[in-house]
């Protein structure tokens, strides 16, 4: 499918009733045709391809024909990442992003505007989504009239992809990510939810997980000029609205944002992160507009502040190389609410026509306005102390290449050595039911630590923590991390013991480790004034002695095998 051209390269939107997206094929091509007619300002290539096969593009605009990466980051210059269509089914800032692009092709005066600033985008993400077009799947979204599918073409939901990295998209993602290093990302979705006057609300980047200087400049300084921004431009906008009991009068609070999502893996970055959510019972015309109003408000921020944001970002990256505690795990901090002023509709409560209980329900008739409680801060729930570095053994391949596509620096050992490192091991972890995007994801891990002699291999890599990227290093390597390697299941092999017993056999095997091992029979008895009711079971009884015991220890059995280096 082509895209035919007016002479103005108005978009399938603009060109349409104002409840239409473009289709994956549209925005290429229309991409395409302002490359090769505005090379000074467009240049748009391919960053890799999805699990189906297609084609995934990039593109920068800069206001002086300067499209080389290495050149550009070694001049300093600031850049804002625009990412659009990772849910084809929320497609308003890809359309918002076309239209903007032409607009820097075509008038000089806002192509001058970026002044030093790189704008850097991706068309559509989910392309494999977008081809997978449909007109229910979002349900009851107000427009447009045809759309794109969340999953990809493995069905997986790439904003919960980020850190597994299991679709190819994501692999691209965390390359070019990474060697771009954006200051700023806009990364654009809409919403479902509650009812309330607003088109556009907004998650940032958990400031508290920013650090001490980045976090409170986005949560006292960036954050208001945004929203009085959008205030001028016509598009009042809120705090993305999660309500902490069941209507948002009750008060809402701020995601945790781990970073399986975009806004949380900014943070590994230090990258300030948006997730525009516009609201999804609003038209799509007015989803489009604010939109377009909000990442042009980010943009001329960027624009005005980015020396200031590189300086802190510098800042924190320093920081996170001179870390040796980290918090792994977070909660919200109920301790300290804020106050926001909000614009919502009376929460109507009624009878259900489909069942025996009250249905909640909107009033647009009666709107209201008042302040509102907003808990948005963050506090540790687990803090770790970090070694000098990591070690992880060379077998982890998938492990080692994930921290490298994300820029994490490694070396490798030269020799064969047995070395005191610090061990942990998985003391109690618990696997949700069902599978979550791919992956029998693991919660409640607790770990216990000691130091042990671990026979290493010339070839397995180390992972020095004074480094910049050490704050991924840490929130992927430390098991208890919300989105760790071990929690996504890269390490569900040392939860396995390899060996077994034959019972008729192994009882008087059994017998005698008693026998022989003291603190083996004091764990025996605990145990069975513990489990009375498993002492009846032959299988259970034999299963503790054989696993507890020091005769047929297994030491890699529960053993997480990235190592603490120490000196």
């Amino acid at each position: 499918m082509t895209y035919a051209f007016t002479p103005s390269f108005q978009t399938p939107y603009e060109l349409g009733n104002g409840n239409q997206t473009t289709t994956w094929a549209q925005c290429i091509a229309f991409y395409e045709g302002l490359a090769q007619q505005f090379p000074q300002v467009l240049q748009l290539t391919q960053i890799g391809t999805t699990n189906s096969g297609r084609p995934l593009h990039a593109g920068v605009v800069t206001a002086d024909g300067m499209f080389d990466r290495s050149t550009l980051k070694a001049l300093g210059r600031p850049v804002y990442f625009n990412n659009n269509g990772i849910h084809p089914g929320e497609p308003e800032g890809i359309d918002a992003c076309m239209a903007l692009v032409r607009d820097f092709c075509l008038q000089p005066e806002r192509l001058a505007a970026l002044g030093r600033t790189v704008f850097l985008f991706i068309p559509a993400y989910g392309v494999d989504g977008m081809h997978n077009r449909n007109k229910r799947s979002r349900t009851d979204q107000v427009g447009p009239e045809s759309f794109g599918f969340r999953g990809n073409g493995r069905n997986l939901d790439l904003n919960r992809d980020f850190i597994k990295a299991d679709s190819l998209e994501a692999q691209a993602f965390c390359r070019f990510f990474t060697a771009w290093d954006p200051d700023v990302m806009v990364d654009t979705h809409t919403s479902n939810g509650a009812d309330y006057s607003y088109t556009m609300t907004l998650i940032h980047t958990q400031s508290d997980k920013l650090g001490d200087v980045l976090g409170p400049y986005l949560r006292e300084t960036m954050l208001p000029a945004i929203y009085e921004g959008m205030e001028q431009r016509g598009w009042p906008t809120c705090p993305y609205v999660n309500p902490v009991h069941d209507s948002p009068d009750k008060g809402i609070q701020h995601s945790l944002e781990v970073p399986r999502f975009s806004t949380g893996y900014a943070a590994l970055h230090h990258t300030v992160g948006f997730m525009t959510e516009t609201h999804m019972l609003k038209t799509f015309a007015q989803r489009y507009d604010s939109m377009r109003a909000l990442v042009e408000t980010v943009l001329a921020y960027t624009v005005s502040h980015g020396p200031a944001l590189q300086a802190l970002r510098a800042a924190a990256k320093a920081d996170a190389a001179r870390c040796s505690q980290w918090p792994v795990l977070w909660r919200i901090d109920y301790e300290r609410p804020s106050q926001v002023p909000f614009k919502g509709f009376k929460a109507v409560y009624s009878p259900s026509k489909l069942g025996n209980y009250t249905r909640l329900s909107y009033d647009r008739s009666q709107p209201w306005e008042h302040d509102i409680t907003f808990f948005n801060r963050c506090t540790p729930e687990v803090l770790v102390d970090t070694p000098k570095a990591y070690v992880i053994p060379q077998a982890w391949r998938e492990v080692i290449e994930r921290l490298q596509w994300n820029g994490v620096v490694t070396e490798r050992l030269a020799q064969d050595q047995v070395r005191r490192v610090g061990v942990y091991r998985i003391a109690h972890v618990q696997t949700r039911a069902r599978p979550y995007e791919g992956h029998m994801f693991h919660d409640g891990v607790t770990v216990t630590t000691h130091m042990e002699d671990v026979q290493l291999y010339a070839g397995d890599y180390l992972v020095p923590l004074n480094q910049a990227q050490a704050r991924f290093a840490v929130e992927t390597l430390e098991p208890q991390a919300h989105d760790s390697f071990f929690r996504w299941g890269f390490f569900n092999s040392v939860l396995e013991k390899k060996e077994a017993f034959s019972d008729y056999v192994f009882e008087d095997t059994a017998w005698d480790m008693l026998q022989a091992e003291p603190l083996l029979a004091a764990q025996f008895e605990d145990w069975k004034d513990q489990h009375p009711q498993d002492v009846s079971d032959p299988q259970k009884v034999l299963q503790f002695i054989f696993a507890n015991g020091k005769r047929f220890h297994e030491p890699e059995w529960m053993r997480y095998p990235v190592f603490g280096w120490v000196d």
